[in-house]
């Protein structure tokens, strides 16, 4: 049995993993649920699935939960950084799922991958923002780590064996790949006439027509830069090189990925848009568990269609892309700009198409420095989120 802490369990990722849990209860246990502030989510929680421990980021939402804990419920309430990383380095700890979304969740992540820890990947931005630094300590440790992502496991579910047993520093062209061909669905403004795109409105954004998910990732597929993201994420995963790395829209989200081979062959993973798939293959990884899902019925699918991405209605991939170019400042400051961006958005201050305009400004901004450590990173991080913040006090 293993022992799960999962990093985000008031998100929609944590509810699904929870759900897989709850199918194999005599092969997972959770050890430990990590949430920011959400404490009605995280109450009802830990009523539920009886957790070790409950860290809640925020103070005061972990004060107002050990209140509201009902006698005689096991779980402990901690908060604090030392407290958090206790719980995702603790020997009782198998897996962590990481699936705090943003810059948050690099921290605790990269302390599970430090300890050795097999980590469940669903927090891009941990790799978009460290990736360099992240695969090189995985590998220094010991860690196993797994894309959750539905499209990064479906690749990974492509490859040969040895290559999956090599992530980060895998050699795809000695083992027959061409290329990596990372699908996307188009969001919900595939179709939707360009000169209207400014006067879309949040609610508009996070209607995806394929997948729920949380208001941050959603306005990410409605911009493409969640794939953008996933493009980033994909080049270290995978050690890719620029060219060995393809775009393409599929709007079914059927396939979710592929990876094509020097003879012709091209592998795809396909299922229904649910992301218990990739977790419960991840969690059972390398064998194969119930994930509750309803198996993919190929007379109910229809036409699957592709087509290539179009840049001026999805200006934020090529900027991702263009970052993946330049390098670990690029996509770090990328990463913020865009976090920055998409809630000032949410929040109703800037217009849609104005996040590629904040992005833009702020990418154009980046200056080559060494990014040796974490708090390198998470120092630029900061610069770049007050330049994002400068940028849209401009623009108002």
């Amino acid at each position: 049995m293993q022992n799960m802490v999962i990093l985000g369990a008031t998100g929609s990722i944590g509810a699904s993993t929870l759900s897989v849990m709850v199918n194999n209860p005599a092969d997972f246990h959770v050890y430990g649920l990590v949430a920011n502030a959400s404490v009605d989510k995280m109450l009802a929680l830990c009523i539920t699935h009886q957790p070790d421990y409950a860290h809640m980021v925020d103070e005061s939402a972990a004060m107002q939960l050990k209140s509201l804990l009902p006698s005689g419920c096991i779980t402990q309430v901690t908060t604090g950084a030392e407290a958090l990383n206790a719980l995702v380095t603790d020997s009782r700890t198998d897996t962590v799922m990481a699936a705090i979304v943003g810059a948050a969740g690099l921290v605790p992540t990269f302390d599970a991958v430090k300890a050795g820890k097999r980590v469940l990947l669903a927090n891009k931005e941990a790799l978009v923002m460290s990736g360099e630094l992240f695969m090189r300590t995985a590998r220094a440790s010991g860690a196993t780590v797994l894309p959750v992502d539905s499209e990064h496991n479906a690749i990974f579910q492509c490859l040969p064996i040895n290559v999956q047993a090599q992530l980060g520093y895998c050699d795809l062209s000695a083992n027959g790949i061409s290329h990596i061909l990372l699908t996307g669905s188009g969001g919900p403004f595939l179709n939707t006439d360009l000169a209207t795109l400014s006067a879309m409105t949040p609610a508009q954004a996070c209607n995806h027509p394929n997948w729920s998910m949380g208001p941050k990732i959603s306005v990410d597929s409605a911009t493409m830069m969640n794939k953008g993201l996933e493009f980033i994420e994909a080049r270290w995963l995978f050690n890719t090189q620029a060219e060995q790395l393809k775009v393409v829209i599929h709007p079914q989200s059927v396939i979710h990925s592929m990876v094509q081979y020097r003879d012709g062959s091209v592998i795809a993973q396909m299922g229904n848009p649910d992301m218990r798939t990739p977790i419960a293959h991840c969690m059972s990884y390398p064998q194969r568990i119930v994930a509750g899902v309803e198996p993919l019925d190929f007379f109910k699918v229809g036409q699957l269609s592709f087509c290539e991405p179009d840049f001026d209605r999805f200006p934020c991939l090529r900027l991702a892309m263009q970052a993946c170019e330049q390098g670990q400042e690029a996509t770090t400051v990328l990463n913020a700009a865009n976090e920055i961006a998409v809630d000032s958005f949410l929040k109703g201050h800037i217009r849609f198409t104005d996040i590629a305009d904040v992005n833009y400004h702020c990418l154009d901004s980046v200056q080559q420095t060494r990014l040796d450590s974490i708090e390198d990173i998470l120092q630029l991080d900061e610069q770049a989120r007050a330049t994002a913040m400068s940028v849209i006090s401009a623009l108002n």
